[in-house]
């Protein structure tokens, strides 16, 4: 994959941006990199879209840029020279794409059916925009697809909100969905970036699925089942043994032995550990190298903070 989609990848949410003033160009990426995704498709249905991609490079440098509506070679030219990273466009222009090639820029263009994967199959394109996606059938036609172009990944944008972006970014053939559901055009009119930035951040936590999933107290051999029982008998749920510990239900399990932590451990279950990592990472937080699990496609399924809090280390796993 492409290292500018894998970072993408990472992020999951593009936000899909369209600048009526030039003022709000900075405070709205301001909003969205400080609300948890800092990655943008500014489009060019106004002609703000070029200075506001210069001031976004400028100012947030981390951001990765992206150009969306793409329609002429010269929106490609000065997207590049404001800065953007990769290039999006509503429907598969040969043209486009091979000019977007001869410039060693990533493009994904918009693609609807068969017919234009197939097009963009034939320009060695594996990541194509699936657009508008709801209108064309959603999840639904997206797997319908996926069937026969095996190697094919999809970006769908049109109708992706909150309330169904989990059942999209679960499918593994979505390397992430464009979205606008957190950068409402009235809130931009009014100034309401706090606003803006509280729907980014809700809209990331809806996205990662952070849930509780059990907590691990550290006992010895001699001790653990007992523990387990007593607990147990307390949330009068049955105990189970694992080779390394007894659980009392599912939210108690007691250690044969000391793991990490002082006193035990607490487990998060999240929708993808590769995206949570990546975003509890910008905010500073590190992660213990050697308890970090891979799938066999070398997506991290398994990672524990460093360090504890209160006595307790914390990891995070995929949900079932």
């Amino acid at each position: 994959m492409d290292a500018i989609l894998e970072k993408i990848s990472r992020i999951g949410i593009v936000p899909v941006i369209k600048i009526d003033r030039i003022e709000d160009a900075e405070p709205l990426a301001k909003a969205l990199c400080e609300g948890g995704l800092p990655v943008a498709e500014v489009t060019f249905r106004t002609e703000h879209a070029k200075k506001a991609m210069q001031i976004i490079n400028e100012k947030f440098p981390e951001m990765i840029l992206g150009a969306g509506t793409v329609l002429t070679a010269k929106q490609v030219d000065d997207a590049i020279e404001a800065g953007a990273k990769f290039i999006v466009s509503p429907g598969l222009n040969p043209e486009i794409v091979r000019y977007c090639q001869s410039k060693n820029i990533m493009i994904l263009p918009g693609c609807a059916n068969a017919s234009d994967i197939e097009a963009a199959l034939s320009f060695g394109l594996t990541t194509v925009k699936f657009f508008p996606a709801e209108p064309l059938g959603g999840l639904k036609m997206i797997k319908a697809l996926a069937a026969p172009y095996v190697n094919v990944n999809f970006m769908p944008t049109g109708g992706v909100k909150e309330n169904n972006i989990c059942d999209y970014l679960a499918y593994d053939r979505i390397v992430a969905c464009g979205g606008t559901w957190m950068i409402d055009s009235k809130l931009i009119a009014n100034g309401e970036f706090d606003k803006i930035k509280e729907l980014t951040q809700q809209a990331v936590k809806t996205m990662l699925g952070l849930k509780l999933d059990h907590v691990g107290i550290n006992a010895t051999p001699s001790t653990s089942e007992g523990i387990a029982k007593e607990m147990a008998g307390l949330l009068q749920c049955d105990i189970r043994a694992t080779s390394k510990s007894f659980f009392a239900g599912d939210t108690v399990e007691v250690m044969n032995e000391n793991g990490r932590g002082t006193h035990g451990h607490i487990c998060y279950t999240v929708n993808s550990v590769d995206r949570a990592v990546r975003y509890f990472e910008a905010r500073g937080y590190k992660f213990a190298e050697e308890t970090k699990q891979f799938d066999a496609k070398g997506h991290l399924t398994f990672a524990y903070f460093e360090g504890e809090i209160g006595g307790f280390a914390i990891h995070l796993k995929n949900a079932a």
